[in-house]
């Protein structure tokens, strides 16, 4: 059986201001999120890729568990593996330490980086400077993990990528209870199975998924509700369907109710204040839907 031959980019990663673990990874590959990416809160984060053994996602998180350094972690994997040339698999721990490792088997280019905090990998490359460029992003990007990763994920992009094009991409990020409702870590789990640009349509698909779920609000992003602010909002809700009224600048109940439709109608309402202030990601994505409804 002739098996499929991914090339994929990848980096694992560790906030040490935060705790959170990630992973973010990009491949011509069909659904990559559902191969390379492995990760556990206060323990450690993995991305098995090449000819990917998705036994050293669990396998490599049991030895962290165990306080087993990454280094050695790579090691036990690629020992035991008699196909170990054809693999690759980057490695961090919840302290930091990261290994990576690169068969010779991989196809070319292939290779790795370890950093302060991370390791890139990546096979089938244009070349070294795919994960140069990945790396100094992750580096020199200020903001927190998710926002350094998907960096990443786009220099290694502009630097040539994959050489044989783009299919998938994904992000998971894990923090201790961050998950849905607290009932699991899986703070941030977002994929693009199938597409041309996999990235760019990651980005977006993140910037939806992080309006709606995530408290990461910049405390200075907020509009207040001023009356040409609010008159806008109440055309932007007319024009929705959702407010019939004067555009009186006024945000009165009338206003205010239509407001809190809209934002429940797209599970926003976790972001909602009652300061006489809107998020400024919420007042974007009211202008925003407005626009292409009316365009």
């Amino acid at each position: 059986m002739t098996r499929a031959r991914p090339s994929t980019f990848s980096i694992v990663a560790f906030d040490p201001k935060t705790k959170d673990l990630g992973v973010a990874v990009e491949s011509k590959f069909v659904a990559v999120g559902a191969v390379v990416p492995f990760a556990a809160a206060r323990v450690g984060a993995v991305a098995s890729q090449a000819y990917a053994n998705t036994a050293y996602g669990p396998d490599a998180l049991a030895m962290l568990k165990r306080g087993v350094a990454p280094k050695d972690v790579v090691k036990k994997l690629v020992t035991s593996d008699k196909d170990a040339a054809q693999r690759q698999v980057g490695v961090v721990d919840a302290r930091g330490r990261a290994a990576s490792y690169t068969g010779k088997e991989c196809f070319p280019w292939a290779g790795h980086v370890v950093g302060r905090n991370f390791a890139a990998q990546g096979n089938i490359l244009a070349g070294e400077e795919v994960l140069k460029a990945l790396a100094r992003a992750f580096e020199v990007t200020q903001g927190d993990l998710p926002v350094r990763l998907l960096a990443a994920l786009s220099a290694g992009q502009r630097a040539g990528g994959d050489k044989r094009g783009q299919q998938s991409a994904a992000i998971l990020v894990v923090r201790h209870g961050g998950g849905y409702a607290g009932f699991n870590d899986r703070w941030i789990d977002v994929r693009v199975d199938d597409h041309p640009a996999p990235i760019e349509e990651l980005i977006r698909i993140f910037n939806v998924y992080d309006l709606t779920l995530l408290n990461r609000e910049d405390p200075k992003d907020v509009v207040l509700l001023k009356p040409e602010i609010v008159r806008e909002i109440q055309a932007n809700l007319a024009v929705l369907g959702l407010y019939r009224g004067p555009s009186s600048g006024k945000f009165d109940a009338k206003s205010k109710s239509a407001f809190e439709t809209w934002a429940e109608m797209n599970n926003y309402e976790n972001k909602l204040r009652k300061d006489g202030k809107v998020w400024g990601g919420l007042y974007r994505a009211l202008r925003a839907q407005a626009s292409s409804t009316s365009g």
